[in-house]
């Protein structure tokens, strides 16, 4: 990765950052992250066209930086603690959770500050490093901790009282891009496969930005960018709609907003979730609302979002509104045309069930199958969408259940899912550590939803998570040398876990030889096969053919998943 060229330490008096700097910093951070987002998704170690990366941490700090673009204040600490909760609530993939979590740390190390020195940007900094590293469960260096810890400790080692805001950013972000040249050496991973950590380069990208707007230099646009047609004049204003004069208003209007508790306005530890869900439930319907910390969430359907904004106000002030005309929506697009709001589900209203299952699956087939198997809300995400905090928090919202089964189906969606869990309060949330569709689905079949002992259902799908082994084949993207297979751009690869165990010009004689390895693990004797959407049926037909003859006495399903991706996803049990 090319150094920037403007990490020359800069001098300036600079010695307080404040609210409206940082916004400004934010802004800059993810616009350069933004432009650089397609390099960091292919710092992949896999040579496989799934690299996610840098749209999860795009996507992830652009959350936060909606929440903080209508607040004004020059407080630090407000705008710090909005960012945080617009990441939080944003969050997607493992480096955008690891990312958040990075920032609430060092939110909670500026919640009392109106203004911060190096000293104490340092502290808060610190905090933001030991707050990312306690958000995994097993910490592994040559990753975005290490990089974010390493460049945290130059910076702090350097300040002294002639210390300025651009003089500790120009130390964090010098060292932020050598570390992140050594992550190589640290994880053999990245060594073998030739790339630096992925998420490291994220946040380097977004400090970097941090940096340059700090120091008033323009972020670049992305190259495709300048190669767009020329905007369009701005269109005249529109002199028609569907929904004119004579319309009657039929659907109402799509109310979501982000509500920031106020101290001065209510006692946010003695908040009544549930009494505002009341009133709103007088006023619309379609409701979602839930509490994180003191920003509360609400989705509503209401014909009078006047009313609903003015109560909801006499306990905070808004850090997002939006209100959508559903009339017009229906009479111009239609119900499910594209662009049209999603509609949240019904509020609950029959009495708890036991069991509630979230899955994050993808393809037509693998949703019916969940779906049958009695999943209440599927996610559509997986590979390449990776689904945000907030929408398991909504999903887990819409559930009326004690205790909620996720699926989360893939092992980068995995600490989205349990940050969302950890921060849901109306019922019991088990996060199922399933890092494949195909796994997932073996596992939610031992689901017993009559066997009331919650320990039981426990017992049985982790029995069976630790029993069954995914594998999927995928195209090859680049020439690569791993685990002793030699990869050539246009192969077809077979992977086991986080190994490439067989690369072929042939994509039957690749899924065929991924099949063999994995019955011949230890009691393995049923295979069960997931076929993508870019598998066409002769091949299929072919694939069946050769597997059950070369496995007679294996038990072999195939189901047609019309997943994006991966043409074959596999389970053996």
């Amino acid at each position: 990765m090319a150094k920037k060229d403007n990490q020359k330490k800069t001098s300036g008096g600079l010695k307080y950052l404040r609210g409206l700097l940082l916004k400004k910093m934010v802004k800059g951070g993810a616009k350069e992250l933004r432009t650089n987002a397609d390099e960091v998704n292919k710092l992949n170690v896999f040579p496989v066209p799934d690299g996610d990366t840098g749209d999860n941490m795009r996507m992830t700090i652009e959350s936060g930086l909606t929440a903080i673009e209508n607040i004004d204040s020059d407080d630090l600490a407000e705008i710090m603690r909005a960012l945080s909760h617009g990441m939080l609530l944003g969050a997607r993939g493992n480096s955008g959770v690891i990312l958040s979590q990075f920032f609430a740390g060092i939110s909670k190390g500026l919640e009392t500050e109106q203004r911060a020195d190096p000293t104490v940007l340092g502290r808060a900094f610190e905090m933001g490093v030991q707050q990312a590293y306690s958000s995994v469960v097993t910490p592994t260096e040559g990753t975005i901790l290490t990089v974010a810890r390493e460049a945290v400790e130059f910076a702090t080692s350097r300040i002294t009282p002639k210390s300025t805001i651009r003089t500790f950013f120009s130390d964090l972000v010098n060292e932020m891009h050598r570390s992140l040249e050594r992550t190589p050496e640290l994880l053999a991973a990245l060594k073998e496969a030739g790339v630096v950590d992925s998420g490291g380069a994220g946040l380097f990208y977004i400090m970097d930005g941090f940096n340059r707007a700090l120091n008033g230099k323009e972020v670049p646009d992305a190259p495709d960018e300048s190669a767009k047609a020329p905007e369009a004049p701005a269109a005249a204003a529109p002199t028609s709609f569907a929904f004119d004069k004579d319309s009657v208003m039929t659907y109402g209007y799509c109310t979501e907003f982000l509500l920031q508790l106020q101290t001065s306005k209510t006692d946010i530890d003695a908040f009544d979730l549930e009494a505002l869900k009341t009133f709103l439930g007088e006023h619309g319907d379609s409701i979602v609302a839930f509490l994180i910390d003191s920003i509360v969430k609400v989705h509503v359907h209401t014909f009078t979002p006047e009313i609903v904004l003015g109560h909801c106000r006499k306990f905070g002030e808004f850090l997002t509104v939006k209100i959508e005309n559903m009339s017009l929506q229906h009479t111009e697009l239609g119900e499910n045309a594209p662009g049209a709001p999603e509609k949240a589900p019904e509020a609950p209203t029959a009495p708890k069930k036991p069991y509630g299952v979230v899955a994050v699956c993808s393809g037509v087939g693998i949703e019916a199958l969940y779906t049958e198997l009695g999943t209440d809300v599927v996610i559509r995400g997986g590979q390449t969408h990776n689904p945000s905090t907030s929408e398991f928090l909504e999903a887990f919202a819409t559930i009326n259940a004690e205790h909620i089964f996720v699926f989360p189906n893939n092992g980068n969606i995995l600490m989205a899912a349990q940050q969302a869990s950890e921060l849901y309060e109306n019922a019991k949330v088990h996060v199922m550590e399933c890092k494949s569709v195909a796994t997932g689905y073996a596992v939610l079949s031992c689901l017993d939803i009559n066997n009331p002992n919650v320990d039981d259902n426990l017992a049985a799908m982790n029995d069976e998570l630790s029993r069954v082994t995914a594998g999927f084949v995928s195209p090859a993207i680049r020439d690569a040398q791993m685990n002793g297979v030699t990869v050539h751009t246009g192969d077809t690869i077979g992977i086991i876990g986080k190994e490439i165990v067989v690369s072929d010009p042939s994509r039957v004689n690749a899924a065929c030889a991924l099949a063999t390895a994995m019955l011949a693990l230890p009691e393995k004797f049923m295979l069960t096969v997931f076929c993508g959407e870019d598998a066409p049926m002769a091949e299929r037909e072919e694939l069946e053919k050769r597997l059950r003859e070369e496995h007679s006495d294996a038990e072999i399903y195939f189901i047609d998943g019309g997943q994006e991706i991966y043409p074959y996803l596999l389970a053996a049990e």
